[in-house]
Parts: structure tokens; sequence; C-alpha cells
């Protein structure tokens, strides 16, 4: 460590203190002690520290009450140590601020993690400081755009809970951002030079997800030919978000429950125990709590992903972003083809008026098939009848040019169908006569282009 920043640590278990000081003095910081909160006070009055580890149970107050006066801008960050954590305790100290939380027995190995972090932390501030102003001068927060009040919020719970180790649960109907709300959060945490990976759990097939979490060894069932890193070995160090967490087979979330507490995993056909750092962020389109009740989700692994929720809202409640959404698509496009197309003043109308089901991903979409269809100026004529405000004819027909490639056709009949069917990607794919991975995959090739044709520029959406 460049310079010794000084911790302070606050605990009336004199044994504790003295672990816990040569532990943190080893790790390179200078240590002072503290046994009650009026001592904890007179320290940080005499010098602040960059970090204090402070029990929650103190004889003359809770330790969160430091935490609640030291406040934003301090400059000390706090990691609080309980014997028995529960967690709206765990849920209200990093809303207020909290490094992060231990409980006892501690565990060193992640104390001495947590602590080689710490100078990091410093970095992130700068990097969210620049967010903040990319938000105020061009509506956008790293790739979320937006400025309503709804996703100022977003924002704020993305910025408080990025930097700690907390599992995060965002919850939020399709199409509303919850995959770019997971890339945010991993960029501002501690654990963004390392891998961030993103697995769909209802686009695998039950019988192969387990292998794909945790992998499998060579002959563990017909088939497995080499041995195999699931996303959890692969993620390692880093962020691992699954989405559509509600479509994971019940029985393996037993199995997900236990790697979460242990860290831990075991290979499919293997017996060897394989420790695991990795940070879970979790995401629904469902209400977690239906999905509980309805056998879909098992209870106790909701209130262990649901540390920290964020609930991301649906268009027609951000307003006054569905002008910057449609305009930061139509830029993207723009700039992928060297074109300048522009929105009519009548077009933004009825973007504003529209009610939007499928939320920015309708959006999204809306833009581009606009884009396809206009020349410079895309007026109402270029939009669905839908939004235009009419009822859609029966039948909906998909134009394709004569020339276009297969790809091309194939394309905008998912596009088109999806379109139809409001999202429904189930549906969509029955409708279709493909399998329902197929269709994700296709998604998944259409995401992929759209981000390489949008370089170096950051999608938005």
């Amino acid at each position: 460590m460049s310079e010794a920043l000084r911790a302070l640590i606050v605990d009336d278990d004199r044994n504790s203190v003295r672990a816990l000081a040569d532990l943190v003095g080893r790790e390179g910081y200078r240590t002072a002690t503290a046994e009650t909160l009026r001592e904890a006070r007179e320290a940080l009055e005499e010098e602040p520290a960059q970090v204090v580890l402070c029990d929650l149970a103190l004889p003359d107050g809770p330790g969160i009450d430091l935490l609640k006066e030291l406040g934003e801008g301090s400059g000390t960050e706090m990691i609080l140590i309980t014997a028995n954590a529960s967690i709206e305790t765990a849920v209200e100290a990093l809303r207020l601020g909290a490094y992060d939380y231990l409980t006892k027995p501690l565990d060193f190995s992640r104390l001495r993690h947590l602590l080689s972090r710490l100078h990091e932390t410093r970095a992130l501030s700068a990097e969210v400081a620049d967010l903040r102003q990319q938000l105020r001068e061009l509506g956008r927060f790293g790739r979320l755009v937006g400025t309503s009040p709804p996703m100022q919020e977003v924002y704020d719970l993305i910025e408080r809970v990025a930097p700690t180790a907390a599992t995060v649960l965002v919850v939020g109907g399709s199409g509303t951002g919850k995959e770019l709300v997971g890339e945010t959060v991993h960029r501002l945490s501690r654990r963004h030079d390392a891998p961030y990976l993103k697995l769909n759990c209802g686009a695998v097939q039950p019988n192969l997800i387990e292998s794909e979490l945790f992998g499998h060894e060579k002959g563990s069932f017909t088939g497995a030919d080499r041995q195999h890193r699931g996303y959890f070995e692969r993620a390692a160090g880093g962020t691992l978000l699954l989405d559509e967490i509600t479509e994971m087979p019940v029985e393996l979330q037993v199995k997900l429950l236990r790697v979460l507490e242990t860290n831990r995993i075991v290979r499919l056909g293997g017996d060897r125990e394989i420790e695991v750092d990795v940070r879970i962020l979790a995401a629904t389109n469902r209400e977690p709590e239906e999905a509980v009740e309805e056998g879909k989700l098992r209870e106790d692994l909701f209130y262990r992903l649901k540390v920290f929720p964020i609930r991301l809202p649906d268009l027609l409640a951000r307003g006054r972003d569905i002008p910057l959404l449609a305009q930061s698509f139509l830029d993207r496009l723009n700039r992928s083809q060297g074109t300048g197309k522009h929105f009519t003043e009548a077009a933004l109308k009825r973007f504003a008026a529209y009610s939007w089901p499928g939320n920015v991903r309708e959006l999204e979409n809306t833009v581009e098939r606009a884009f396809i269809l206009a020349d410079e100026e895309i007026d109402v004529d270029s939009l669905p009848p839908e939004v235009r405000g009419e009822e859609p004819a029966r039948g909906p027909v998909v134009r394709v040019k004569v020339g276009s490639s297969v790809a091309e056709a194939e394309k905008r009949l998912i596009l088109a169908t999806l379109d139809e069917l409001r999202g429904d990607k189930k549906k969509a794919a029955e409708l279709l006569g493909i399998s329902l991975k197929t269709l994700y995959n296709r998604l998944h090739q259409y995401e992929d282009e759209r981000s390489a044709g949008a370089a170096p520029e950051p999608k938005t959406s």
C-alpha cells in the first residue's frame, strides 16, 4: 500500500480488538482502537480514519449510529461487525453507506480481501462523479439513459450498492433495462476489471443449466467428452448476472443457495469442492413474491437474493425520458450507417403519447423499424399503427425488399412477430415454429450486431 491509511477498530470485546488490530496492522494500516461510541467519536475528532471497523452492539448505543453521523462525503469507509446479522440490518447498513458488513466469528480471509480493495474506493468515487456529470450534460448514467425522477432513484441505488459486495435483485418488466443495471453495478464495483457474465436461466434447457452454472467433469453424462468450466468458474473475481431467475428449476435453486452461502461449487460428476469468488446479481420480470407463492422461486433463495433490491420503472412512468431514449437510439443508428436521419416534432409527440407496453426494448425496435422505412425525415407515417394511434390491420404484413438476404428477412419477421405479441417470447417461438432457445440466440445475435455497429460509442437503453 503506497500510503499508510488509518483504521479505527471499535468493539468492547478486548480480545476481538487485539486480534483485529493485529490483522489490520499487517495489511499496512495504522490502527487505533475504541470500546464505546463516545471513545470512537473522540478518536475520529482527534484524527480522521479512512476505515472504521465497528461492532453493531456497543455499551452506549448501536454502532450504526456512528455510520449515520459520518454521512456521505466524510472520506471514511465503515465495515460493520455483528454476531447476529439480519437481512434488515444488512440492507439498512448498506443503504446508509456502509462499505460492507461482517458476521462473527469473523472470516479473516474475507476481511483481508475487503481491506486490500479499499484503496480502489477513491477511483470508483471519481468514476461515479464522472457519470453524474454525464447525467447533467447528456442525460445518461453510463449506458442507462434518462433524467426522470424514477431513474434518478435507480441511479442513487446503483451508486450506493455498487462498491459493496451485496447481492442485488433487479425487478422490472420485460425491456426495462435490467441487464444494463447489472452492467452498471459491475462497472462501478471493485470487481470492474474482472469478468462480467450473464446467464439467462429461461434460455437454457433445464437438463443443461446445472452444467452451465457449475461445470462438469469429462464423462459425467453422455456427450461430456471433456471437462467444462461453468459460469461460476469463468466469472472468478467478477460478477455473474442470473437473468430470469424465477425460470431456474427449483431443484437447482437449492444448489445455488448452497453456493451463495459457502462460496464453493462442485462440478457435475465431480466430488471436489472448488472455492469461487463471484458476486451474484439476479433479475426477474415477475413479481418475486408471487413467484414464491406459486412455487417458482424458493423462499429461502428469494431472501438471500433480495439483500439489496432495485426496482425498475416501466417506460410509461418515465415520461420525459422517452424522447431522450428515442434520440439516443436514432443517434446510434445514424453513427452505424453513416446517415443523418431525424425525427419530426409530430413523430416525437406520438412517441410521448403511446403507452409502450414493451417498455424500452419496444421503443428501440420501433425506432429501428422507422429508421429502415424512412428517408431523411422520420415522420408519423413511418411508425407502427398502434404508435400512430390507429388500430393495427388484421394479419400484419412484413415487407421485405427484393434482394434482401435471408438473414435480414428472418430478422424482420422475428422482430415484427415479437412486436405483434408484445414481447411474449414463448408465444413468438411457437408461432414462428422455432425453439425458445433458437429465438434467444437470434435476439442475442441482433444485440451483438447493434453493439458492434455502435462502437466506439456505448449502446444506450
